[in-house]
């Protein structure tokens, strides 16, 4: 394969993955098919499955694809050195509003939207889904960890523990986000996060 014919290939099933993001963040797994995406991008349905073996498939590429994408935003927006471990984590909250809205998230909220729906549909799915979670707490567990250690906030339970509850704590917030077409769960939330590290 010629080096344009490889970085074509991998051109078209960066665009199928991206179309698919945008796509199901706004309807969900099972409520679009293949032809839709497809479509989007001008690609036949038969090359399809040149880039993907099936539906799940394309589902475990595109869940990976996304907590990718998203670990290293969250490691941009964790790691900037003019502010504080206090202020960069809440400007990590900020931005989550910002791209978990109900009206139009653009694809960014993908594990919530598809969170509950396909870990009961595929174990492949939910593995990916677990693996990516547990990378975005991870970074959370650090920065708490970072945050107290240079004092620009205190916690009176372990970081690993306050790590879970936030992240639980903003994705029942923006479930509730959807359900109420509000965004008063965020301000809760954040209400609530400034609470458990005790910021200002």
């Amino acid at each position: 394969m010629t080096a344009s014919a490889k970085f074509k290939t991998s051109d078209v099933r960066a665009d199928i993955l991206s179309a698919g993001q945008r796509i199901m963040a706004a309807k969900g797994y099972s409520a679009v098919g293949l032809n839709e995406i497809l479509a989007t991008v001008g690609v036949p349905k038969g090359s399809f499955y040149h880039y993907f073996g099936s539906k799940d498939a394309f589902g475990e590429a595109l869940l990976e694809s996304y907590f990718e994408d998203y670990l290293a935003e969250l490691d941009r927006t964790l790691s900037q050195s003019d502010m504080s471990m206090a202020e960069r984590l809440m400007d990590y909250w900020r931005i989550w509003q910002e791209s978990q809205s109900f009206e139009d998230c653009q694809g960014k909220c993908l594990a919530v939207k598809l969170g509950v729906e396909v870990a009961d549909l595929s174990e492949a799915m939910r593995a990916v889904l677990k693996r990516g979670t547990s990378g975005i707490i991870s970074r959370i567990e650090h920065a708490v960890e970072a945050g107290v250690a240079e004092g620009s906030f205190a916690i009176s339970e372990n970081p690993q523990t306050v790590a879970q509850s936030l992240y639980q704590l903003w994705v029942g917030a923006s479930v509730m986000v959807k359900i109420t077409r509000s965004m008063q769960p965020f301000e809760t939330a954040m209400l609530t996060t400034r609470r458990l590290l005790n910021v200002a």
